[in-house]
């Protein structure tokens, strides 16, 4: 338990520290937002603070801090420093930094901000592949909840009425202004995550298991560590607890709303610290799951009814239940709202006409029913969506970090903040994506030779780029 204390606590000081130095180098003021600007009363709505904080948590939670931290505890205590050092030093930043450059530029979705730094391009293809991106999360956050909510209800109420319930959520919530649904039910939803995060983190003490600690070594202890080395396995199983691109999408919904860039930091890397502490909670929880029960159990859906049971009691592991179903459906619904809000913004379409807003919505939400008919079809297909969302997920932060890194370097400002973990995590998905079975399936030792080469590449244009910028032989 000394080294899951150190690491809440690292946590925690990381946003008064490292957070509030992310504040400073990116200088807010006291500009009028867009939500004052722009407002229409569907998407650019002036919200409170606090409940801008919850919906931006509840947004970037989905069932990676809790489902994507319980698989990574299987690979050991590596897993709870990937989730300090991953938050506070790559996707707290992250984070912060695409929410505060919407924010900065009239509340632009994240293809135009990468697109604003790394070109015409690359803004073409940001542009198809995330609103790809937030269907595939769409489609993946349907049958999760409704398989947990047909085991808290009677038996006519199952799998089936629960996604078509869902589904149906999910088009008013991306129909109808952010005030109306979003705004109102998701600080309850928050009050429910947080609430199964804080009873669990109690029980831990209570029950104080005996965890593994720091100095008992980083060896991989996944059943599979033959086939699942942690590098880079581990990385792309943790992603919403340590860094996430879908993260970024998301930001821009809150940077509508936002009345003074000064709440950024609260907002955007507050929520991605709490959501730091969910998953190394979970991580610690699931560790004395297999330490009691074995690392045979690979559904993180029948580990979470467990731990909430034993540990809350009945009344406790149903809403610690409802936590995990909110999670997912708050986080499906506006990935929903970020594509229709992607495509507005490319095609120059007003959205305060709920007209304009179905000619993006029906066909979106008809491949994003083609892609979950598959999935439910196929004994393997939500499998399949699933591990293709993960990778495409850590893609999306690999671009986004090196817009950022472009924009500091622009604007002559440390540079190497988002440098260091941009090449990192260009290291984790090129590798990842040769080694992984849905991947390429290349040897171990090649994946990593090919890894670093796309580390070296990378290097090296970004510093033959700087150095054109700086003498002036590179064009605005």
């Amino acid at each position: 338990m000394i080294t899951f204390t150190l690491c809440l606590l690292a946590l925690i000081v990381g946003y008064f520290t490292y957070g509030r130095l992310m504040e400073r180098i990116f200088g807010p003021d006291d500009r009028k937002t867009p939500a004052l600007t722009k407002a229409d009363g569907v998407d650019y709505i002036p919200l409170p603070t606090w409940k801008i904080f919850m919906i931006q948590f509840l947004n970037i939670a989905g069932l990676g801090p809790i489902f994507g931290a319980i698989m990574g505890a299987k690979f050991g205590i590596s897993s709870y420093l990937w989730i300090v050092l991953g938050s506070i030093f790559a996707g707290a930043v992250h984070d912060y930094f695409a929410g505060m450059l919407s924010l900065r530029y009239g509340g632009e979705s994240l293809p135009e901000i990468i697109g604003r730094y790394l070109g015409l391009t690359t803004k073409q293809i940001m542009r198809g592949f995330t609103v790809l991106l937030m269907i595939l999360v769409g489609a993946v956050f349907v049958a999760g909840p409704a398989g947990l909510l047909a085991k808290l209800t009677p038996e006519s109420l199952d799998a089936t009425f629960w996604i078509i319930a869902v589904f149906i959520y999910y088009i008013l919530a991306t129909l109808l202004p952010v005030d109306k649904i979003i705004g109102k039910i998701y600080p309850i939803f928050a009050i429910a995550l947080l609430f199964m995060a804080v009873g669990i983190l109690v029980m831990l003490y209570v029950y104080h298991p005996a965890l593994p600690e720091l100095w008992d070594g980083l060896q991989n202890t996944n059943p599979e560590a033959d086939k699942l080395p942690i590098f880079p396995i581990m990385f792309v199983s943790i992603a919403c607890g340590a860094i996430s691109g879908f993260h970024a999408t998301q930001s821009p919904l809150m940077a509508r709303c936002m009345t003074s860039e000064h709440h950024g930091r609260p907002v955007f890397y507050g929520a991605m610290i709490t959501e730091g502490i969910v998953a190394l909670i979970w991580a610690a929880a699931a560790t004395y799951f297999f330490h009691e029960n074995g690392m045979e159990e690979s559904n993180a859906s029948v580990i979470v009814d467990s731990i909430t049971k034993g540990w809350l009691g009945t009344i406790g592991g149903v809403l610690a239940i409802l936590g995990v179903i909110a999670a997912p459906i708050t986080s499906g619904d506006t990935a929903f709202r970020s594509a229709r809000l992607i495509v507005a913004d490319f095609l120059g379409l007003e959205q305060k006409s709920m007209r304009r807003r179905l000619y993006i919505c029906i066909p979106m939400f008809a491949v994003a029913i083609g892609l979950l008919l598959y999935s439910l079809q196929d004994a393997n297909g939500f499998n399949m969506i699933w591990r293709y969302f993960a990778w495409a997920n850590q893609t999306l932060a690999v671009f986004t970090l090196w817009a950022i890194t472009v924009y500091l370097a622009v604007s002559k400002k440390p540079y190497w903040i988002t440098l260091i973990p941009a090449l990192f995590m260009t290291c984790v998905c090129s590798t990842y994506i040769c080694i992984a079975p849905e991947g390429l399936g290349l040897s171990h030792m090649l994946s990593y030779y090919i890894g670093i080469s796309c580390v070296v590449i990378a290097i090296i244009w970004f510093f033959v780029w700087l150095g054109r910028q700086k003498t002036g032989k590179l064009s605005e």
